[in-house]
């Protein structure tokens, strides 16, 4: 099966037709409550059906510390970059808005971190009925990640443990991956992919000695490697880093962790990046 239509089947939403008779009370509900709120789109009402309901952490205190070690372990590895410190600061701050995900979960397989997640409690619907209005200032709700898009994770990192990478193609791999020349609004491009393609060709000279019967292996670090860039960034807060950070925004204490700069500077250096 390929991977497009294991995201329809992830995705798939079967709460209007398998489940049409359970669902009998939760659209009175959504009604009752759509109706006392003026309205609400469908996007915004919780999903019956299996793949698509919303999942926690089932031990956040302990999978949130493995990921903080992970995420620290991988700002310290661009620190260590020269090549990187030699770059604007404007493209240094852009590669890491744009490479910090895949970078993250490349740690996360190298450091073997596994993860279990449970369904996300729902809150009682009759309840925000009966105490519709009463707060005026209510906190938006954060979103949780689903089900779905957590077993896409996990498919990922399945797929990289099956490659059994030694330290060397992993710093290789992920210094192909933080060099990305595509990222927009780049100034030194052109360096950037010089040290993209000099990244790649230390990995491929790796590979050689360690796997010689293997000639694929190379293309297929490679491709294994893109999907870590379909991973969205908001699931990857939400899920390890959100019970820890709060509404904070992870890009910022990423930078402030690498320059220790504050959040004031890195919006003026985002503005002039735009």
């Amino acid at each position: 099966m390929s991977t497009s239509s294991m995201d329809v089947d992830w995705e798939r939403c079967q709460c209007h037709s398998e489940d049409k008779r359970t669902a009998i009370l939760y659209t009175l509900l959504s009604q009752n409550l759509n109706h006392s709120r003026g309205g609400c789109s469908p996007a915004h009402q919780r999903c019956l059906c299996h793949q698509r309901r919303t999942v926690c952490l089932r031990t956040p205190h302990v999978t949130c510390q493995a990921a903080s070690n992970v995420l620290v372990k991988t700002i310290s590895f661009i620190k260590n970059l020269p090549s990187f410190h030699l770059l604007p600061r404007e493209d240094q701050l852009l590669l890491l808005d744009s490479c910090w995900v895949p970078l993250f979960l490349l740690g996360l397989v190298q450091e073997m971190v596994t993860f279990e997640v449970m369904e996300t409690p729902a809150p009682s619907m009759l309840k925000k009925i009966l105490l519709n209005g009463q707060s005026k200032r209510q906190e938006p709700e954060r979103t949780q990640p689903t089900l779905a898009a957590v077993q896409r994770l996990q498919c990922c990192l399945n797929t990289f443990w099956s490659l059994d990478l030694s330290p060397k193609e992993y710093a290789y791999l992920k210094g192909a991956i933080l060099f990305n020349p595509d990222v927009p609004g780049l100034r030194a491009s052109l360096y950037i992919e010089s040290l993209q393609r000099e990244a790649q060709r230390a990995l491929q000279e790796v590979l050689q000695p360690l796997h010689p019967e293997d000639q694929g292996r190379f293309a297929r670090i490679l491709l294994i490697a893109s999907t870590l860039k379909s991973i969205p960034p908001a699931l990857i807060t939400d899920l390890f880093f959100r019970p820890v950070i709060g509404n904070a925004d992870i890009v910022e204490l990423i930078a402030e962790m690498l320059y220790e700069i504050t959040g004031r500077q890195l919006a003026l250096v985002a503005r002039v990046a735009c």
